[in-house]
């Protein structure tokens, strides 16, 4: 079993305490080692494999939020303690920034959670699996090598997850089900759509169940290979 970076600093205290709490109780050394691989099941970092095509869930747990903001979709997932922690990239990209922004620890799941500490990770994206952006009638001066889309994926800490550990940094590629990062102890994951992808084009809603890497949130909206948006 793979584990997320970190995990055996949490989970090595407890398991080098347990022999000594044998000494005086069996309950307690019985704790000390159940800490410690409840840890180690927390940093769990399983395979995954993605499906052929469609955007793909960035992270394990239960949708929380999809909303329009602006001209934007947004789709929250809601960790809880038992889902993997391991947040992936929902479709090919370039990371173009990673910022850190300081704020609470509220917990995940309520609506002041918007405040809370997060790191973004934004990217800029030409992907098939998106919707491809209206070509402009008359502008000529547009780069043709540039991508047409950009997104942003947020980790976001919540009551008990104080820390947010990226992977990536700008100008790195990731490809979609890449490992980005993980959230030590929490908390909710965020994927902010690119323009050209409306809401009633999301392929998931509220409480359904995600898989990071694997359950597709948009379907494909083209043919791997092709340059053909697929009429609707």
């Amino acid at each position: 079993m793979k584990f997320a970076p970190g995990a055996w600093k949490y989970a090595i205290l407890p398991l080098l305490v347990a022999p000594f709490a044998l000494v005086f109780s069996v309950t307690a050394s019985l704790l000390a080692l159940a800490a410690s691989a409840g840890t180690l099941a927390f940093f769990r970092d399983p395979e995954r494999t993605p499906p052929p095509t469609g955007v793909v869930s960035p992270a394990d747990g239960t949708v929380s939020v999809l909303r329009e903001e602006g001209d934007r979709v947004r789709l929250g997932v809601f960790m809880n303690v038992w889902h993997v922690h391991v947040i992936r990239a929902p479709f090919d990209a370039t990371v173009t920034d990673v910022e850190h922004v300081s704020g609470a620890n509220r917990p995940a799941f309520s609506k002041e959670s918007d405040r809370n500490e997060r790191v973004h990770v934004r990217f800029e994206t030409a992907s098939p699996n998106l919707p491809a952006a209206a070509e402009p009638a008359t502008d000529t001066t547009q780069n043709q090598d540039e991508p047409t889309s950009d997104a942003e994926v947020t980790f976001i800490a919540g009551a008990f997850a104080r820390r947010i550990h990226p992977y990536t940094e700008r100008g790195d590629d990731v490809d979609r089900g890449d490992r980005l990062g993980h959230i030590a102890f929490g908390s909710r994951v965020d994927l902010l759509f690119p323009p050209t992808v409306d809401l009633e084009d999301v392929a998931v809603d509220v409480g359904d169940s995600m898989t990071a890497g694997e359950t597709v949130v948009l379907e494909s909206a083209a043919d791997p290979g092709s340059n053909f948006v697929l009429e609707r």
